[in-house]
């Protein structure tokens, strides 16, 4: 384990995205598994402006991006067969599908839910074979709402209608959906209401279908999967509370509840309190370890270990984004990280990786006038919000 802290503590920025003609946030990010050993595989990043960009996995190369989007959109999620696949949700009420190796910029599958449906968050499970998207709150109605993902690949843009939904497990938006990433029928789901729920999907009603309902007392901002086989489920809070679930003690007399923090800001130590905001977590399978990541409104990340006697600070990554860090997506198979923040930059980060001077000089050059525009951007989010 302190040899994977180590590592962790020692990555290091290895590319950088060059920044694209309209700078917007980076709010989401997913890596595809690549289907061959020939293929270096992409990144997608979901964005302020209501656009998909996709990179080269390898090099941070631009390759294209969609903008065929009528509402916000929330997450992406590439196929785990198909690595040219890509899910985005949006507030329109649809889980749009594109197919990379098209040149269309219309999706390949449109999964479209009720009339009233604002989706805000979704997952495709590990089989491909059933997506889930959860709604805002409207009226008294949240809903988890159910497709059959199966044809994706056809070329001719379909759409879909649920196969149904689950209605009474939560009541307020359901802001984090994450399946399993080994059992295709299991599935957690977070929420505004503070619940963090389990389901497994294959029982015929949705009263069966939760397995157990873990309260964060605080709205759910990220939820995951850690521990042997995956047994485990954590989450992140708006306020930046940690909790963590044993669901393997369900059957037994010991308690669920491996740690609840109520704000992690205050129970790690770190130099001059510069941990302002948690981002989410990673479970690094090979160390058996879970960590937290967070950071500061000048882009440093904290890592942050997770233990059942507390957290404690591994390391801090430096010198690569200028405000805050929204996203992340950690690779087991080479151990890097990427990160995409409010700077509009996209970040690879390997392992004791050098990055070429230039490189950096370059792209800090541009980044200060990128944070002017930026910042005019951050104010038109705000106007609009009012």
């Amino acid at each position: 384990v302190e040899k994977m802290e180590e590592q962790l503590a020692s990555l290091s920025i290895a590319k950088r995205s060059t920044l694209s003609e309209e700078p917007a946030y980076l709010l989401d990010v997913d890596v595809s598994k690549p289907s061959t050993a020939e293929s270096s595989g992409f990144v997608a990043v979901s964005c302020s402006n209501k656009s998909i960009r996709i990179y080269n996995r390898e090099t941070l190369n631009f390759l294209r991006e969609y903008k065929s989007c009528p509402g916000v959109l929330h997450g992406v999620r590439f196929a785990h067969a198909c690595d040219s696949v890509v899910f985005s949700a949006c507030s329109d009420g649809t889980v749009k599908c594109w197919d990379i190796r098209s040149a269309s910029q219309e999706a390949v599958q449109i999964f479209s839910g009720y009339p009233s449906n604002v989706f805000i968050s979704f997952d495709i499970n590990c089989s491909d074979l059933i997506v889930c998207a959860g709604t805002e709150k409207v009226e008294q109605d949240t809903f988890l709402v159910f497709w059959d993902a199966r044809g994706i690949t056809n070329c001719a843009a379909t759409t879909k209608e649920p196969l149904g939904v689950y209605s009474e497990s939560h009541n307020d938006d359901i802001t984090k959906i994450c399946f399993h990433p080994i059992e295709p029928s299991l599935m957690v789901s977070g929420s505004t209401d503070g619940l963090v729920n389990v389901f497994d999907i294959n029982k015929d009603n949705e009263d069966d279908a939760l397995i157990s309902t873990c309260n964060s007392d605080s709205s759910v901002s990220f939820i995951g999967w850690s521990g042997k086989d995956y047994k485990q489920v954590y989450c992140t809070t708006h306020d930046e509370g940690f909790c963590w679930w044993d669901m393997a003690q369900l059957d037994t007399e010991e308690p669920i509840t491996q740690l609840h923090v109520l704000d992690v800001r205050d129970a790690v130590c770190i130099e001059n309190n510069s941990l302002q905001y948690l981002v989410g977590g990673l479970y690094h399978e090979k160390a058996d370890k879970l960590f937290l990541l967070g950071g500061t409104s000048t882009g440093n990340i904290h890592l942050i270990s997770c233990g059942t006697d507390g957290l404690s600070l591994v390391g801090t990554l430096c010198g690569g984004h200028s405000a805050i860090v929204r996203s992340f997506c950690w690779n087991q198979e080479d151990e890097s990280l990427l990160t995409g923040g409010e700077d509009a930059q996209l970040l690879l980060w390997k392992p004791g990786a050098v990055e070429r001077s230039f490189a950096k000089k370059a792209s800090m050059k541009i980044a200060s006038s990128v944070q002017k525009r930026v910042r005019v951007h951050n104010s038109s989010l705000k106007s609009r919000k009012k």
